[in-house]
């Protein structure tokens, strides 16, 4: 028992292949360009908006027909959609651009261990961010002003796909920056089984020759 977990422990300690530090820093690309894209996108229809209005949600602030969106919200006593509403986009950016240093200094100094202590922070981040995401959904949607024009049951919005608020359609999916930061998540996950699997293998012959 002790010598499997000596061999483990060594193998953590194994520094990363040359190959394995160069997929690293091409993996940071898709994270950095997570920024000129939408995290989130909502698109809302109904009879009196046809086109539709669109909220795109980025790593540091909200674009789209807010205005229009914060009426409708109005009259049904749903809080505003402003900054201080906002306040998860503070600590966003700053969460993948320690995950943009962290994954170069992974590259450059690092072993088997930092490569799986990236990947833990990296899903901690991601679960994180969605759970925090779906929470903020529901406490506005919970949150009604009782005295609002319109009264309605309270509601969660639209997470994932399409749902159905009143009279408007309302479909929900991730932007184009979730997909590049979910592109840097499997990345990291098939170097981190490549380099256990490939490591457990090179420490397996020297006992098989023994």
């Amino acid at each position: 028992m002790s010598r499997w977990i000596d061999r483990f422990y060594a193998l953590l300690s194994r520094p990363l292949r040359p190959g394995a530090r160069l997929v690293l820093i091409v993996l940071v690309v898709p994270l950095a360009l997570s920024f000129l894209w939408p995290l989130w996108t909502i698109h809302m229809v109904a009879p009196q908006y046809p086109k539709g209005l669109d909220l795109h949600i980025y790593a540091h602030t909200v674009e789209g027909d807010i205005q229009e969106v914060n009426t409708l919200n109005h009259y049904i006593g749903m809080a505003r959609i402003d900054r201080a509403q906002l306040s998860d986009l503070d600590w966003i950016p700053f969460a993948l651009g320690a995950l943009v240093l962290l994954t170069l200094r992974v590259a450059a100094i690092g072993d088997l261990r930092s490569l799986i202590d990236l990947f833990v922070l990296f899903s901690y981040f991601s679960l994180f961010s969605l759970g925090r995401f779906y929470y903020k959904l529901y406490v506005v949607g919970h949150n009604l002003d009782p005295h609002a024009p319109f009264r309605m049951e309270p509601f969660t919005p639209a997470f994932i796909g399409t749902k159905e608020i009143a009279n408007f359609t309302t479909v929900s999916l991730p932007g184009g920056a979730t997909g590049l930061i979910a592109v840097f998540g499997l990345g990291l996950l098939a170097l981190t089984l490549w380099h256990l699997a490939s490591g457990a293998r090179s420490a397996a012959r020297p006992a098989a020759a023994a």
